[in-house]
């Protein structure tokens, strides 16, 4: 018809998180769907060096502050490698683009944009 009166809703745009978190939350989402395999990989490779950091330093000798003693180092380590999680996330968002330049550079080529 020619009066519009058969034309759906226009659909509202989604508001943008207010909070730090959300907002970090969001660019992490975005930075995956940018950089794809190359971001989760940049991502559980920063979480797993923490980790295994923690996991190294406790062995050693290092207390966590809020830590049982019994909880053993994993489980420690762990706890602290979550405390650092909004770090991780600004260093994945930092270091992935020149992962991903180096990655390319290497392989001599691009990947095509669908």
């Amino acid at each position: 018809m020619a009066d519009g009166l058969d034309q759906a809703p226009p659909t509202p745009a989604p508001t943008p998180p207010t909070s730090w978190w959300g907002r970090q939350s969001q660019k992490l989402k975005d930075h995956f769907a940018e950089y794809g395999t190359i971001a989760i990989i940049v991502y559980f490779g920063i979480f797993f060096a923490t980790w295994a950091g923690f996991a190294i330093a406790i062995s050693q000798g290092l207390e966590a502050e809020g830590v049982e003693s019994g909880s053993g180092s994993i489980f420690g380590a762990w706890l602290a490698t979550k405390a650092t999680q909004p770090l991780r996330i600004l260093a994945t968002l930092a270091s992935t683009p020149l992962v991903a330049a180096i990655w390319h550079r290497v392989r001599g080529r691009k990947p095509t944009k669908e």
